[in-house]
């Protein structure tokens, strides 16, 4: 088959390669790919930035999350049939939806969302689930609660506000230039052009922050939040709680209490939960989502399709962070 692999952590581009057809397990499925998305998690993986969490074998297939259609079920998969339209997020250590075909264990995945094509139903999975764990478990808004997301007109963003929305809190978030009226059609209540305005200045007494950009961004972001609120960041520094969570063996653990020294003294001063986000696959969580986008209460945000073979045209584009919504590669 047909895959977008590297050979190396670097800044090489992606290499087309033919590589083996994958095995599937008893509780897996064989899944043709229609669509694949881009998202950050791809470039930093590419790059060497996550090689303190995940270990891979070279070559590596790349791509997170996927829409495609049932090839073949494993002897004991009890949940699929051959044919069934499918989207979802593999496990981190079965990367690999930049191919042709992936083998993904049933607990994975959820049938699509039937009023989406397979490009859109592929920009949900990682976007959805990284909201949706970020919001509801987390977080764990409830009504009439305020929430800060940041970078609300990115792939992220544009899920999030849609998802907040639905547990009836209000949302404020930032943007540059044209994506305030995205983020504004998307039910945004308040937008904070960062262009011309300081998000930490104009927002205050927040229960919650969804960072989606980490640095001093998400510091700044402390100075938003109410005293005993809660800030999730899937861009910031992993803590020593989330390396022991991760299960991080005391090297680790020490070297990321070392580095995320400053995130804790600021959870400290201002009496707020900071939490690293390393998303986890769900085939539950995405029949949840799945019936939302049925019901009209989430739409696909898509900036812009690529064929398979300009994969690293997209990559580039998705690192250049100038998308509105989602960047997908049609494959099938």
């Amino acid at each position: 088959m047909k895959a977008m692999v590297i050979d190396k952590y670097g800044k090489l581009p992606l290499r087309l390669a033919e590589m083996p057809q994958p095995v599937i397990g008893d509780h897996d499925v064989l899944a043709e790919i229609h669509a694949a998305s881009i998202n950050p998690i791809d470039f930093k993986l590419k790059d060497g930035g996550l090689k303190m969490l995940l270990k891979y074998d070279m070559p590596l297939i790349m791509g997170n999350d996927f829409s495609g259609v049932v090839a073949k079920v494993g002897a004991k998969v009890t949940q699929f049939k051959e044919g069934d339209e499918i989207y979802g997020r593999p496990r981190k250590s079965r990367i690999g939806t930049f191919a042709e075909y992936i083998s993904i264990d049933e607990n994975d995945i959820a049938l699509k969302p039937k009023n989406l094509d397979f490009e859109q139903a592929a920009s949900i999975p990682l976007v959805g689930l990284t909201s949706y764990q970020a919001l509801h478990d987390i977080l764990q808004l409830q009504k009439e609660q305020k929430v800060l997301i940041q970078a609300g007109a990115g792939g992220v963003g544009t899920f999030a506000i849609q998802l907040a929305k639905t547990f009836d809190v209000y949302v404020a978030t930032t943007t540059r230039g044209s994506g305030a009226d995205l983020v504004k059609s998307l039910g945004a209540d308040k937008v904070i052009n960062v262009s011309d305005e300081k998000f930490e200045e104009a927002l205050q007494d927040y229960d919650a922050v969804f960072d989606t950009l980490g640095g001093e961004t998400l510091e700044k972001s402390f100075q938003v939040i109410k005293s005993g609120g809660k800030i999730v960041s899937v861009s910031g520094l992993p803590n020593a709680r989330f390396a022991k969570e991760y299960g991080l063996g005391v090297i680790k653990r020490s070297l990321f209490s070392i580095a995320s020294r400053k995130i804790t003294a600021l959870e400290k001063q201002h009496n707020v939960c900071y939490t690293f986000l390393f998303m986890k696959p769900s085939g539950d969580q995405l029949r949840i989502i799945a019936e939302l986008i049925e019901a009209g209460k989430i739409k696909p945000v898509i900036d812009r399709i690529f064929p398979f073979e300009d994969a690293q045209k997209a990559m580039e584009y998705s690192e250049a962070g100038k998308a509105k919504g989602k960047l997908i590669m049609k494959i099938k």
